[in-house]
């Protein structure tokens, strides 16, 4: 199953990535954005990223000067950008990174299903919903996986790759080879919440969070004890911060509502409350922490 030719829908700040990890990979990019606006900063978000880590292979002494600007320009020729979705009809595999909300993305996968030729593969990268669903929208679920990349796309070294009960066998082979192509370490998992990172990483920030609540040690403590006791690279709450309060709310709403019998995947009240008072973290300037606090120094 070759793929040759990657779709991806949205070139914000998950889809300008993958584009550029799948270019740099020596997949022919189609890029698809909504406005002219939002296209042209995403492709200058790829020519400034190839551009930067150009710079560290010449700094590592990996690659001269002339052979790394030759690699960057390479990448980014093979990117093409398009305000018109009919552009993807001929992608082996069209890869979304648009707003997470279901319905918007079931919508574009309903009409991609009708619009593009019968081979492609679709995937989606959303980190929240169930897969199942967006690939019975799209009328293909044997042809549909999860490509779950990480923030930033172009440094994070892992992508989950999510199998329905309905993803043919091959097609989520050449899903995971295609990861595998981009430069990741492809795990495997199945069309569970959160698929691995996410389902581990979310309920333990939520103790997190419930033990800051109860008083049981501060927010320093708590981050100081997981960073120096588990070897991680921030603690638990800062870890919320840097992912956002609304989108931490948004997630285990969603889950919550989803899968009303798991306690794992309860609300806590100290995050209600900072998200109704506007402190959504490190975004705004203002989460658990003061991230202004050395602005104003």
């Amino acid at each position: 199953m070759q793929i040759e030719t990657v779709g991806v829908v949205g070139c914000g700040l998950m889809g300008h990535g993958i584009a550029q990890i799948a270019a740099q990979g020596g997949y022919k990019v189609i890029v698809s954005e909504a406005d002219q606006g939002a296209l042209d900063k995403g492709l200058s978000r790829i020519e400034k990223s190839l551009g930067k880590l150009a710079g560290k292979l010449v700094e590592k002494g990996k690659k001269t000067a002339e052979e790394a600007e030759a690699d960057a320009a390479a990448a980014f020729g093979r990117i093409t950008g398009t305000l018109d979705r009919a552009d993807l009809a001929d992608c082996d595999l069209i890869c979304e990174a648009i707003v997470e909300n279901l319905d918007v993305k079931n919508q574009l996968f309903k009409e991609l299903g009708e619009s593009v030729k019968e081979s492609c593969i679709f995937a989606t990268n959303t980190s929240s919903f169930p897969v199942a669903e967006m690939a019975a929208a799209s009328g293909r679920p044997d042809r549909f996986v999860g490509l779950h990349f990480f923030n930033p796309v172009q440094l994070m070294r892992l992508v989950e790759v999510v199998h329905t009960d309905e993803t043919d066998e091959e097609v989520f082979a050449a899903a995971r080879a295609f990861g595998e192509a981009c430069g990741k370490t492809a795990v495997a998992c199945k069309d569970t919440p959160g698929f691995v990172v996410n389902r581990l990483l979310v309920p333990y920030m939520v103790q997190a969070l419930e033990m800051l609540d109860r008083g049981d040690a501060t927010k320093e403590d708590i981050d100081a004890a997981m960073q120096l006791g588990c070897g991680y690279p921030m603690g638990p709450i800062t870890l919320t911060d840097y992912v956002g309060l609304d989108t931490t709310l948004f997630i285990l709403q969603g889950w919550a509502e989803r899968y009303p019998d798991e306690p794992a995947f309860g609300v806590p009240a100290i995050l209600e409350r900072y998200v109704a008072e506007g402190k959504l973290g490190r975004k705004v300037g203002e989460g658990f922490y003061d991230w202004n606090a050395d602005k104003k120094a």
